[in-house]
């Protein structure tokens, strides 16, 4: 199953008919035209799209966007408080645009340090991928898929925010913070990884 987002609206590609507010059999490159446009034009939060062969279907989507890849971090530290970036308005995790010929590890690891300002970063374990679609100027729509990775920070220095990038604030927010400012003033993605980060560490 691949979940996907345009306007924190939800489109779910899946095997088999899931619980959405729409669902539609997939019988080609229209029905992504008529997903976007409904929930680009309408109040309507979201559609499944299911068919057999889940490998074409998502093969079929992809093909139907210009594709872009970035990468970025959940950074933990010794404190197991989390690193966020706060951005137009909302809160985020830092991730950017793997540069041609970079790797998602490498990527993901100098957009922590240009973002956040922190340097001698470990990198733990790959966490997952998210996907939204945004249009362009042109009016081109792109589809975005986000590699995230866990990483460890224990040094001493004061994040700092990439101002030029419209970072306005960064910060190390523990379990409470996060539910209580993060989770209220993000996107969700970044609800879904943390998520996924969760479940694969109980502990943390």
């Amino acid at each position: 199953m691949y979940k996907v987002f345009i306007n924190e609206k939800k489109i779910v590609l899946s095997e088999k008919p899931e619980n959405s507010p729409k669902t539609m059999n997939y019988d080609g490159m229209h029905s992504f035209e008529f997903a976007v446009d409904l929930l680009t034009n309408t109040p309507s939060q979201g559609i499944n799209i299911y068919h057999q062969d889940l490998d074409q279907l998502w093969a079929d989507f992809k093909g139907f966007f210009r594709n872009i890849e970035a990468a970025g971090g959940l950074v933990l530290n010794p404190e197991h408080q989390i690193l966020f970036i706060h951005r137009l308005g909302k809160w985020d995790l830092p991730k950017g645009k793997i540069e041609k010929g970079e790797s998602k590890e490498l990527a993901a690891v100098r957009e922590v340090q240009e973002e956040c300002g922190l340097s001698d970063l470990e990198l733990r374990d790959f966490i997952n991928a998210t996907y939204h679609i945004y249009t362009e100027r042109d009016g081109s729509k792109v589809l975005k898929t986000t590699y995230w990775f866990e990483m460890f920070y224990r040094g001493n220095e004061t994040p700092k925010p990439q101002i030029e990038e419209g970072i306005s604030e960064v910060g190390w927010k523990n379990e409470e913070e996060i539910q209580t400012e993060i989770l209220p003033s993000t996107f969700e993605n970044i609800r879904l990884i943390l998520n996924d980060f969760k479940n694969k560490n109980p502990q943390s």
